[in-house]
């Protein structure tokens, strides 16, 4: 007996085509599995034609809870935007901007000067640039002060980050000559001043990671007097974006989850001459990577071919001005992540039990820690409470399903949902999630 034929593609494409994925992708993706199906006669052509379609659904960009308790998921886009900053983004995206246009004359304008003023102000610095993230700002530093030339760096600052970075491997792009100095968990003075004719010295934040034990480590100030003295440029990468040590927005004293974060402030004061962090972390703004320092070495960064290719769009710099702007208004503490950051555990333990009860499964309240995430903050426990849920792997994937996604966190065998990191106006969404679980 001769195999069914095969339904027609259009046919197959009338049913599944509920404008939910363009029309090009749904006949792809049929014609796929049509032929597949000439191969395998037991395939539920629309059965499975409709899971490809879900998960190319699924995977377009979409607004996902994070209830991990991880304050700067990088999976998720790290810091939330404020309100403001996303409509400031929003209504630059909607139309045209004086992105390059100076409105007093009517000339074209530096790109991004509002931002070099708010940061120069904020920092101390002399000069600023902005950048697409931070990685992008460690390149354009490195190919336009250092390329053909050695840069020592400390062995126990070759840091390797999220999505493979490893610093080793972005200096070599850059045409820098890597000098390892120091060991794992001692390095030097000395170990710098061997370094002959180098064209910068390099310090790097462990920004994911500490070294403990038997340790010694270079201080900045002793840096900077040798960069002084060999004539050099010192550079401190802090990665995080921590603006202030101090965190002044903050209710005095800085909270001890801060504490051996570098400030981007106290940096410049130590003697760095250029300071590298990002906007997307303790900054709590959009993804950018900002250079601070003196003007003549910003101006060297400015006019390199490359810094055309890593500059940040308009809607980004809106977003980043008014993240800025709330530090310099004294208004930083109402950023998300400082908000989140800054919750008492209380107030997060009462929102779990609410969201439990309305849920109406089975689980219970406990005591655990958020963290921090994204390279901010390493070892840094923030004390929360946490709903624990049983049959771990099953809820978990009942909860990405919902719409909106909610993401919680797997451990030994049970399933923890951290409200720290939930904007309170969805808990209800997160009841209902759960209570679909």
């Amino acid at each position: 007996m001769a195999a069914a034929r095969p339904p027609s593609v259009d046919s197959v494409v009338r049913r599944l085509d509920d404008g939910t994925v363009p029309r090009p992708l749904v006949v792809e993706t049929v014609r796929d599995v049509i032929d597949r199906a000439r191969q395998d006669s037991t395939l539920d052509i629309e059965a499975e034609a409709r899971r490809r379609l879900g998960l190319i659904r699924r995977a377009f960009p979409r607004r996902v809870v994070n209830a991990t308790g991880v304050l700067l998921h990088t999976n998720l886009g790290r810091a939330p935007l404020a309100p403001e900053a996303a409509e400031a983004a929003a209504e630059v995206a909607r139309g045209y901007s004086n992105t390059e246009l100076d409105l007093a004359t009517g000339e074209r304008g530096a790109r991004n000067a509002a931002l070099e003023r708010l940061l120069v102000t904020l920092t101390g610095a002399e000069a600023a640039l902005v950048l697409n993230n931070n990685a992008g700002a460690v390149f354009l530093t490195l190919a336009a002060l250092a390329a053909g030339r050695p840069v020592p760096v400390s062995r126990g600052e070759l840091i390797e980050i999220g999505g493979s970075y490893r610093l080793p491997e972005l200096m070599e792009a850059t045409g820098a000559r890597l000098v390892e100095v120091g060991t794992t968990n001692r390095t030097r003075l000395s170990d710098y001043a061997d370094v002959d004719e180098p064209a910068l010295f390099l310090k790097v934040h462990q920004s994911n990671y500490r070294v403990v034990g038997f340790v010694a480590e270079v201080s900045l100030p002793e840096l900077a007097r040798l960069a002084e003295a060999r004539g050099v440029p010192l550079v401190y990468d802090v990665g995080s974006g921590l603006l202030d040590e101090r965190a002044p927005w903050l209710p005095p004293p800085p909270p001890p989850w801060l504490g051996g974060e570098p400030g981007v402030r106290q940096s410049l004061a130590a003697g760095a001459d250029l300071v590298l962090f990002s906007g997307d972390k303790l900054l709590g703004g959009p993804q950018a990577g900002i250079v601070v320092g003196r003007r003549d070495l910003v101006a060297r960064l400015r006019k390199h071919p490359a810094a055309r290719a890593l500059r940040i769009d308009g809607p980004t710099a809106a977003a980043l001005t008014i993240t800025l702007q709330a530090y310099l208004d004294g208004r930083a503490r109402d950023l998300p992540l400082w908000r989140m950051a800054t919750a008492p555990a209380g107030e997060i333990e009462r929102r779990a039990r609410r969201v439990l009860g309305a849920a109406g499964v089975d689980g219970r309240v406990v005591a655990g820690t958020s963290t921090f995430g994204a390279g901010s903050a390493p070892g840094a426990e923030i004390p929360t409470a946490v709903i624990e849920l049983g049959e771990a792997d099953r809820r978990f994937e009942r909860l990405l399903g919902h719409t909106p996604p909610v993401l919680a966190r797997r451990s030994a065998g049970r399933l923890l949902v951290d409200l720290r990191t939930v904007d309170p106006d969805d808990d209800d969404s997160v009841a209902a999630a759960l209570a679909g679980s």
